[in-house]
């Protein structure tokens, strides 16, 4: 049988959410700049928001600050634009800045974030193989034909089974 695009699906609870991003942050504990650390988190926003939120408790990063690239129309991806960008006399060049976002799909957005702060350390939950180059730490690499439903995206209900009578 068969299956629609979306039914290629990796579903993403808050739960798993929360301790994906606190793997990110572990793995970036010992890998920020000099014995300041890092100086700021910039969220991608959206996704990024929350998993930034999570990596700058965790590492006890008080500067957080977001850049907004529009690339999607819902599961259609578009040409990225920048929407809003962070302050640019907080992040610079990027040096000491951990940018942070919930997953690196082709890696168009991230293109456009680097070109903003070239010396930045980015960082994501999840990669796919295509976008990955982009991305200097990741938690979990799943296949570039995978969608990933995350708990802001979805609703709890009831789902038929694939075979059997549904009684």
């Amino acid at each position: 049988m068969d299956r629609l695009p979306h039914e290629k699906g990796f579903h993403v609870s808050w739960d798993q959410l929360h301790r994906d991003a606190r793997a990110l942050a572990w793995r970036l504990q010992d890998t920020g700049p000099g014995e300041t650390g890092w100086r700021a988190v910039v969220a991608i926003t959206r996704g990024g928001m929350a998993p930034a939120m999570i990596v700058s408790r965790e590492l006890d990063i008080r500067t957080v600050d977001t850049i907004s690239v529009k690339s999607y129309n819902h599961q259609t991806q578009a040409e990225p634009q920048v929407i809003k960008a962070p302050d640019m006399d907080l992040v610079g060049d990027g040096t000491g800045v951990l940018i942070v976002d919930d997953l690196v799909d082709t890696g168009r957005t991230l293109e456009v974030v680097r070109a903003a702060m070239p010396r930045a350390h980015v960082a994501t939950v999840y990669a796919k193989p295509q976008g990955k180059p982009q991305v200097d730490t990741f938690v979990t690499e799943v296949s570039q034909d995978t969608w990933i439903f995350f708990p802001w995206d979805m609703a709890l209900q009831y789902v038929k089974p694939y075979h059997g009578a549904d009684d």
